[in-house]
């Protein structure tokens, strides 16, 4: 990535369809082609123009860039690891020590599950429930995010991300987000999970344009 931008779009690890019955095609390919993209517009447009700021030295637009910034990245970041999160092969429970973890953390994972289900369905507007590391602590935490990046503990490292903004499920689930939550469940990918909570708790972050398992 250069001054001036060079955020992209990463593809997908599997077709557009290959989450159905859980998320429909269509969802897929309007939400990773036309609104994740947006992101990526978004921020390499906003880096671009924090690049003349810059180069002009006048930074009176400098609050209002940071702000676009901070939105447009992190909706950038957070679909990149959604996308990953998710497999035609998922679902179950995890096992190993993020699912020792999860029980150290919140008592049991249907507890867990039933935190992270609370979280994401009452978001209110647009957002996320995200499971991450938080290392002061040394602990799994549950956040309820607003709109991308509003609410979040500035040290923690997303590992599972659950989108509740409505273009994730209203074409196919319409004003029923509960049932979208619940099907996201039987398509989780506890292996990138796994890896990204060994990773957080190493001090490193998993790539987000790549397969977690290259890391």
């Amino acid at each position: 990535m250069n001054g001036t931008g060079g955020y992209a779009l990463p593809d997908l690890a599997y077709d557009y369809g290959a989450l159905e019955p859980a998320i429909s095609g269509e969802i897929m390919e309007l939400h990773h082609g036309a609104h994740h993209a947006a992101y990526v517009r978004g921020a390499n447009s906003t880096m671009e123009q924090l690049h003349e700021v810059r180069a002009r030295g006048d930074y009176s637009a400098l609050a209002g860039l940071e702000r676009a910034l901070a939105f447009n990245l992190s909706g950038h970041a957070l679909h990149s690891i959604f996308w990953r999160n998710l497999s035609p092969e998922g679902g179950d429970r995890p096992d190993g020590e993020l699912a020792a973890a999860i029980d150290e953390f919140f008592g049991s994972f249907d507890s867990f599950r039933a935190e992270m289900t609370a979280v994401t369905g009452t978001v209110q507007g647009s957002g996320w429930g995200v499971l991450a590391w938080e290392p002061v602590g040394g602990r799994l935490v549950v956040h309820q995010l607003h709109d991308h990046h509003a609410n979040f503990a500035v040290t923690s490292t997303p590992l599972l991300v659950f989108d509740a903004w409505e273009h994730a499920f209203y074409l196919q689930y319409h004003n029923v987000k509960a049932d979208y939550i619940e099907r996201l469940w039987s398509i989780v990918d506890w292996s990138d999970v796994g890896r990204r909570f060994d990773a957080a708790r190493a001090g490193r972050l998993v790539g987000l344009t790549e397969a977690s398992g290259g890391e």
